[in-house]
């Protein structure tokens, strides 16, 4: 535990939109979506547990990056295997040269190809992220290398198991938690003041060797940093006659970056099965505050995933690329750079 330093911080005109937004942003039908908001935090103000929630999914991460990550499942021995991948996402909903006209419905695309192990590699997965999730849900597509075909994969949501992650992290637990929050009553709870984790060099640093981080159980509390901070806390509670393996979720939301630092997930008994945990940092070159890698720890099964390990990958995220137009998005451009 260390003193407490706010250092999260955003671009100034990120600032100027989130108080235009703050007197313009409207949720749409049952809160599946927003409108009227662009390149801001839509709900500064927010009134209830979506809007904290949506604070969270559309927070900024700077407009295009790309980086080339790894993830393990540790098991209780604490032993584990690395998927590599490179990941890419242009966040269109923060696109400084562009406005709300020109978004289409799309908050986001991610592109993922897996590099590694041989098992794996040449598979990616390419998503395109609404705005208006009635409207329109997520859209996903799968490349298989070896069949060379790209197919719709409408399953990638929810409580969908991630295969790399070994059945530790559902589709909608990464990046603490995302997609459609139509499945779940959200109640704000208010503020509070938590240990979070904050600042988080040391768990990135090139220094620091996987072995050496992951340990049985949780990451090495010698690399990790905790602040105490104040969070937003939203409570989600599944609806009835909607299916999901969490019955509960609690999210606790960094005052200053609405990212999530923590969240709580409950089983169908109401028991603490789960939690996922965001190592916060401040990546001065754009500026933003979000995360330095993200795990997902099963307290029944005594295993965990982890998320974005960079350590030992040869390049680091990098925000400074040209921002691609949306043709490199589209799924027929899948199968052609799979094959690269």
């Amino acid at each position: 535990v260390y003193q407490t330093r706010r250092s999260g911080s955003a671009p100034q005109w990120v600032y100027d939109n989130t108080i235009k937004n703050a007197t313009t942003a409207k949720l749409l039908d049952g809160g599946n979506g927003f409108s009227d908001a662009y390149g801001g935090i839509p709900f500064p103000i927010p009134q209830n547990g979506v809007e904290a929630l949506w604070n969270h999914i559309a927070r900024y991460r700077g407009t295009y990056i790309v980086r080339r990550a790894s993830e393990v499942a540790v098991q209780r021995n604490g032993s584990y295997s690395l998927v590599t991948s490179q990941q890419e996402a242009l966040f269109k909903f923060y696109n400084p040269k562009g406005t709300a006209a020109d978004l289409n419905n799309i908050m986001f695309y991610y592109l993922s190809f897996t590099k590694s192990p041989a098992r794996l590699a040449g598979g990616a997965v390419l998503v395109h992220e609404t705005l208006d999730q009635v409207k329109e849900p997520r859209q996903a597509w799968g490349y298989n290398a070896g069949q060379r075909r790209v197919r719709r994969a409408p399953n990638l949501a929810y409580d969908t198991p991630i295969a790399a992650a070994d059945g530790l992290r559902t589709a909608d637990d990464t990046d603490m938690i995302n997609g459609s929050p139509d499945r779940y009553d959200w109640k704000l709870i208010g503020k509070k003041e938590i240990y979070i984790p904050y600042n988080s060099y040391k768990v990135t640093s090139p220094e620091v060797k996987y072995k050496d981080l992951l340990q049985v159980g949780h990451l090495n509390p010698a690399f990790t940093r905790n602040e105490l901070h104040r969070v937003w806390v939203v409570e989600g509670t599944l609806k009835s006659g909607s299916r999901h393996i969490y019955s509960k979720r609690t999210l606790f939301l960094d005052e200053d970056s609405w990212q999530a630092a923590v969240v709580d997930q409950y089983d169908g008994r109401g028991e603490l099965w789960r939690v996922s945990i965001a190592y916060l940092k401040n990546y001065y070159d754009l500026p933003t505050t979000w995360s330095a890698l993200d795990s997902f720890h099963d307290l029944q099964a005594r295993r965990y995933h982890v998320q974005n390990l960079d350590n030992e990958e040869p390049s680091t995220i990098d925000f400074s690329q040209a921002v691609p137009d949306d043709g490199y998005f589209k799924p027929a451009a899948l199968r052609r750079r799979g094959t690269r």
